[in-house]
């Protein structure tokens, strides 16, 4: 605990004062914060919090403590008098020594500062790479290049070609040369040096894929899913979208295929990378090593600030639409709860699977008639599905066009206003009859049949039409009759649809539950992409907690006041009329009763018209001090919808899968993951890469899985970022 008191700050431990000292005496303070960590008592980034500083500052006082003492934590103003200056005079010198060709190190050397001085001191000077002066370029492939003054890179590419050294590699002589950077200077997939000082001069924005033959590649059978993975579109709408996120090595295409693999790998998070070798993935993904932690996130917060995810979603979705457009005559809808147990305080929704309130955030998906997702929306402050169809109708509609969808959805948005508007808008709906319905009789009752993907199916129904807003909206009602008795109304404006048909498609909205259920266990969904919160509208408005204590203290008296009146008359049907033969004796009798009444009566109108002063819905803001702020909901979005492809892919595996897999409704998917998780062997050709796996747990399942790369193969898909085909196979088990 940290309390300021006349100027002075105190720090107390379980209530033991460890320091007190002059708020401006940073010596004492760095004292207290260096004894806070040295002793064990709290970590650098907690104690970096609670005195507004960062937790470098702590590391430099640690470090000046063990070297000098107490002392060396007393600085004085302006610069350290042991340390030389960099004057102006001198930077003049500096830049001419760069422009000579000299590194860092050497100039440094000769100005006897550091390295990061004579760094700053040429960005201050505007040293840029356009500026690179005649320099040996190596671009490691047998010769070296020199430069122009310059240093104009499409001429070292056409100086290259001239010497013979860039078509050297097979992944450098598909470049033209007006290209503003070479693909990759190295030749050594191993050893990617070359292109990561191309990368630190600004002169690269994504690293070219280059692979080496290699026995037994840990995790390599991902690569199945590339034909998938390339085929939705991503990576062109990534491009689109988003087009570059800077000079980096790593750059917006490695980036991606990094988390559609990671995701397909079943690493959660980018924490998991840490678990698993950073050269093993780098194998699969062409360079020597897989991205860290920090520099993946790094990529995901940039992303993140361009604030682009809903049209990167909108992209995929119309891509998806002209790839599987047959599948979107039905689309389901559903809201899906994250739930957020963090400290900031966030609306609240109800957690349907786990029967309660808590802070969350809502997302609706709208999955096609196979189950797969299309696109998913972010509802603001957990709108109910009753305010978010309208908005999604819209989005529907901008992919699709003039078609007419059914949309599908549960109780949660029952509306009859609703359904006009669904209708007007020229959609048609199925869903879910909520509420007391009129009982029909068993006589209406009989068996209906279908035949759906081979399948007979077979329900008790009863179909009859329905009229809703006392007449204005006329429906046709569903009704299955179940073999315990229960029964469930399905509404639908669909007439020319079979009653078995309308009850097999409002009960494979079931697919969609499963589909949420496999992907908060497979892919992490609830898990978060991050912590940080944003603004949030602090005129929104909320139920307010004082009408709900109002009300309550309402439903309360009310309920005292029923019970005296059934008392009451319980007291009158029992009256013995011999004894009271008028109501007058009767109400003399039960005088106290009466007043007990009377009191109660009172009670109910005083609270309703307390009720009634209250307002029902208040502005958020008047509920708390504290600034109102959501969940960032760019980047989680940004990640939903990587998983939404990865999913999307293993869908299109298992769909390629069937017509050689007769068990594949039951162990598709698991055989899938099994090939995807396999170890493989890579070898690398002038055109192609040949990815060959290990064999599978079973004959049959190796059997299945080499027509699945037959089917692959015929699809000759390039490796994203390379001309080199995939080539796919799977060694024999004898």
């Amino acid at each position: 605990m940290i309390r300021i008191q006349n100027g002075h700050r105190i720090v107390l431990v379980s209530g033991i004062v460890l320091a007190q000292y002059d708020v401006r005496d940073k010596m004492a303070e760095a004292y207290a914060m260096v004894s806070l960590v040295e002793q064990g008592l709290a970590d650098q980034n907690d104690v970096a919090r609670a005195f507004g500083c960062s937790a470098r500052t702590i590391r430099r006082d640690q470090c000046r403590f063990e070297e000098g003492g107490l002392s060396a934590l007393g600085r004085g103003h302006g610069w350290p008098a042991d340390r030389q200056r960099m004057w102006r005079s001198r930077r003049q010198h500096i830049g001419e020594l760069k422009a000579q060709g000299h590194s860092h190190h050497e100039i440094a050397r000769r100005m006897g500062v550091s390295t990061k001085a004579i760094r700053k001191t040429l960005g201050r000077l505007g040293w840029r790479s356009e500026k690179v002066p005649p320099t040996q370029i190596s671009l490691a492939l047998g010769k070296p290049v020199v430069a122009d003054v310059r240093g104009d890179v499409a001429d070292v590419c056409t100086k290259a070609r001239a010497t013979g050294t860039l078509d050297a590699d097979p992944n450098l002589s598909a470049l033209s040369a007006d290209e503003a950077v070479p693909r990759s200077s190295d030749q050594d997939p191993d050893d990617r040096r070359s292109d990561r000082v191309f990368a630190r001069l600004g002169l690269l924005d994504d690293a070219l894929p280059l692979f080496g033959s290699r026995k037994e590649v840990s995790r390599a059978g991902v690569l199945l899913a590339l034909p998938a993975l390339v085929g939705s579109g991503i990576f062109e709408c990534a491009r689109k979208i988003y087009g570059s996120i800077g000079p980096a090595f790593f750059g917006l295409r490695t980036t991606f295929l990094t988390l559609l693999l990671m995701a397909l790998w079943r690493i959660r998070r980018p924490e998991g990378l840490k678990e698993h070798s950073p050269a093993d993935i780098g194998r699969v993904l062409g360079v020597d090593r897989a991205p860290e932690v920090k520099t993946l996130r790094r990529k995901l917060a940039r992303l993140a600030d361009i604030g682009r995810a809903a049209d990167f979603g909108r992209a995929l979705a119309q891509q998806r639409v002209a790839q599987r457009g047959t599948a979107m005559g039905f689309l389901y809808v559903d809201g899906h709860v994250r739930v957020y147990h963090g400290n900031n305080r966030i609306p609240k929704a109800h957690v349907a699977r786990m029967r309660l309130s808590m802070p969350a955030t809502s997302d609706y998906w709208i999955n096609d008639t196979a189950g797969d997702p299309v696109f998913v929306v972010t509802a603001e402050a957990n709108a109910g599905m009753v305010k978010m169809l309208p908005l999604i109708l819209k989005e529907i509609r901008a992919l699709l066009g003039s078609r007419r969808v059914t949309v599908v959805f549960d109780r949660g948005g029952y509306s009859p206003a609703l359904f006009q508007h669904i209708m007007a808008a020229d959609f048609d709906l199925l869903t879910y009859r909520k509420g007391r319905v009129p009982r029909i009789p068993t006589r209406c009752f009989r068996e209906r049949r279908t035949r759906v993907g081979g399948r007979v199916i077979s329900y008790v129904l009863a179909d009859q039409e329905v009229r809703l807003l006392k007449g204005k909206l006329r429906l046709r009602q569903v009704t299955r009759l179940m073999d315990n008795g229960h029964r469930t109304p399905i509404l639908t404006s669909r007439r020319d649809l079979s009653p078995a048909l309308v009850a097999y498609r409002m009960f494979d909205r079931w697919r969609q539950e499963n589909f949420f259920k496999y992907l908060r266990e497979e892919f992490a969904l609830d898990a978060l992409a991050d912590y940080a919160v944003v603004p949030d509208d602090p005129a929104r408005e909320v139920p307010n907690p004082a009408w709900t204590h109002a009300d309550a203290r309402l439903r309360q008296a009310r309920a005292q006041l029923e019970r005296l009146q059934s008392e009451y008359g319980l007291e009158a049907f029992a009256n013995i009329e011999q004894q009271r033969r008028t109501m007058r004796g009767f109400k003399i009798a039960q005088s106290k009763l009466g007043q007990k009444i009377w009191v109660a009566w009172q009670r109910v109108i005083k609270c309703k018209a307390c009720r009634a002063k209250v307002p029902r819905r208040v502005p958020v803001q008047a509920l708390t001090p504290d600034p109102v702020v959501k969940l960032a909901p760019e980047l989680k979005h940004l990640t939903n919808l990587v998983k939404m492809v990865a999913y999307q892919a293993e869908s299109e595996l298992v769909r390629t899968l069937a017509p050689h897999y007769h068990r594949v409704a039951d162990e598709g998917r698991t055989l899938i993951q099994s090939a995807i998780a396999s170890a493989a062997d890579i070898e690398v050709t002038a055109n192609e890469i040949r990815v060959t796996l290990a064999p599978q747990s079973s004959p049959h399942r190796t059997r299945a899985v080499a027509a699945l790369c037959e089917e692959l193969n015929s699809l000759d898909t390039l490796f994203p970022g390379s001309p080199l085909r995939l080539r796919y196979a799977i060694h024999d088990p004898s």
